[in-house]
This record gives C-alpha cells, sequence and structure tokens, in this order.
C-alpha cells in the first residue's frame, strides 16, 4: 500500500508530504546533470511499470519498488524519477491520489536515497559478489522504511487507523526479501557489465 490515496490521510499530514515532496524533487533536479536524464528515465519507467502490479495482502497490498538500486545510481535525483512515475500512474490508472501525491513520493523516494548515499562508496569499490550483498541489504532497508513511513503516515493522520498501520507495516515482510534477491541480481550485473553506473554516483557524493 505504497500508493495511499486521496480521502485518506489528514490534511497536516498532506501538507507536510507535499512540502517535503516539492523540496526534494526540486534538490533533486538541480542535481540532475544531462549524463543522468537516461538513467533516470529508465528507473523511472522501471519502477511504473512493476508497481502496477501488486500483490493483494489481507485488505492492503505490495509490488516491487527498486528503490535501493534507485538510490544507489540516482541518489536525490530519485525523487523526480518517483513524483513522474507516480504522477503518470494517479492520472492514468487512479492508483494512489493526487491530494496524498507527495506523501507518497516522500514515502518511496526518501528512504531510496537515505540508503543510496549510505552505500554508493562501498557498492562502487566492491567485488560484484559483495556489491549484490549490499546492494541487496540497502533494498531491504529501503523498503522496510518504506513500509515504516506508509504506517506513520497512517497512524499519524488518524488513531482509528493504528491496527491497519500495524498490519501494513508487516504486510512489507515478504517484499523486503524479493527486493533483496531482486536488487542483489540486478547490483551484481551492472557490477559487472556497467561499473561506471555505480562509479559515478560514487564520485558525485565525494565531490
Amino acid at each position: 500500500m505504497a500508493h495511499i490515496p486521496d480521502g485518506v490521510l489528514s490534511f497536516p499530514v498532506l501538507v507536510t508530504g507535499a512540502v517535503v515532496a516539492v523540496g526534494a524533487v526540486a534538490v533533486g533536479l538541480r542535481r540532475l546533470d544531462e549524463q543522468q536524464i537516461p538513467r533516470v528515465a529508465i528507473l523511472a519507467a522501471a519502477f511504473f511499470a512493476l508497481s502496477l502490479f501488486s500483490i493483494p495482502i489481507g485488505p492492503s497490498g505490495v509490488h516491487l519498488m527498486l528503490g535501493g538500486m534507485m538510490g544507489l545510481i540516482l541518489g536525490l535525483s530519485v525523487f523526480p524519477a518517483v513524483a513522474a512515475a507516480l504522477l503518470l500512474q494517479a492520472v492514468m490508472f487512479g492508483f494512489g491520489g493526487l491530494t496524498s501525491l507527495g506523501v507518497n513520493i516522500v514515502n518511496i523516494a526518501l528512504p531510496a536515497a537515505i540508503v543510496g548515499g549510505a552505500l554508493a562508496p562501498a557498492v562502487a569499490r566492491a567485488t560484484p559478489a559483495r556489491a549484490a550483498f549490499l546492494g541487496g541489504a540497502g533494498a531491504a532497508v529501503s523498503a522496510l522504511g518504506t513500509g515504516l513511513m506508509v504506517s506513520a503516515s497512517l497512524y499519524l493522520s488518524s488513531s482509528d487507523f493504528a491496527a491497519s498501520s500495524r498490519f501494513v507495516a508487516f504486510s512489507y515482510a515478504p517484499l523486503i526479501i524479493v527486493e533483496a534477491l531482486v536488487t542483489g541480481f540486478c547490483v551484481s550485473f551492472v557490477k559487472r557489465v556497467k561499473p561506471e553506473l555505480l562509479a559515478a554516483r560514487a564520485k558525485r557524493l565525494t565531490i
């Protein structure tokens, strides 16, 4: 349930999410250079496509996000990538909502950006096998962070959502495992065939 629909969250939560999202997307766009644009487009398209396939778990549902992978390659530019994908999904398919768009962007992109900033230098230096482990661990943390933030968004909106917020948090357990495995494989593959993608991200962090 990373796509929180309209009419669920309280006004303070919606405003806070919108303000943080606008600021983060603006910073991400300022950090975006011409070389990164194709990467942002490809990863945004992958996120868009994968997150359309939601697996129902009780009253909620989960879907792949590739947050760890996007954070490692895009850094703060993960915010405009996620924003573009979520906006198109809300307009074209009714996934999520427009008033809750800011909260949804922050819930998905913030954990990914934090994980990317923390692990990118180590992944760039690591062997493919170790990079796969680090990438998988980062993806698990990113997915867990999204689950906790979605749960917190619901709980802070109304105490009536207390039981639902706990269920949403627990429903992310299988997703965490799948995200770790898929991202570990992807990071290992990129490390072997195009390691400069990960090296370029780590280099920007040191400038």
